[in-house]
């Protein structure tokens, strides 16, 4: 059970971390205009999509292990050199692979289709498409000196 837990953490942080620079890419590269000028259903068209491909980085990079566990949970007893024996490699890495993207991309898509939903209820802007922080000189955050 343990494994399980691991690979929901590792799974959860990649398709974090990948979806929202798909969205930032999406809206510098694609999307022909500022993301203050689409329209609500575009942005959430692109909520959508940058979760899909989010997703699919995502189960590039899990699903090796996910083929692992499924086998050792299958097989009493195996290794995980079993695993590689058996699968190969190759298997290891592609077995299921087209079926799980297409499964959980469309899944993880509508999730964040969801979410940005709920954003916009509630009138808060969709992911994505924030100006970068202005950069502050250190020497303007320092404290004042009191003069005596």
């Amino acid at each position: 059970m343990y494994q399980c837990h691991m690979l929901y953490f590792v799974d959860t942080m990649m398709k974090f971390a990948t979806y929202e620079n798909i969205v930032e890419m999406a809206y510098k590269h694609v999307i022909p205009a500022p993301k203050e000028h689409c329209s609500e259903a575009l942005q959430l068209g692109v909520s959508f999509g940058s979760g899909y491909i989010a997703r699919i980085f995502c189960a590039a990079v899990s699903h090796p292990a996910y083929n692992l566990v499924s086998f050792l949970n299958n097989a009493k007893g195996a290794t995980a050199g079993d695993a590689v024996k058996n699968l190969g490699l190759w298997g290891l890495f592609t077995r299921g692979l087209p079926l799980r993207i297409l499964m959980i991309g469309t899944l993880t898509g509508t999730q964040w289709v969801i979410y940005d939903s709920f954003k916009v209820m509630v009138g808060l802007p969709t992911t994505g498409g924030a100006a970068a922080p202005v950069a502050v000189p250190i020497r303007e955050l320092e404290e004042p000196k009191a003069y005596v």
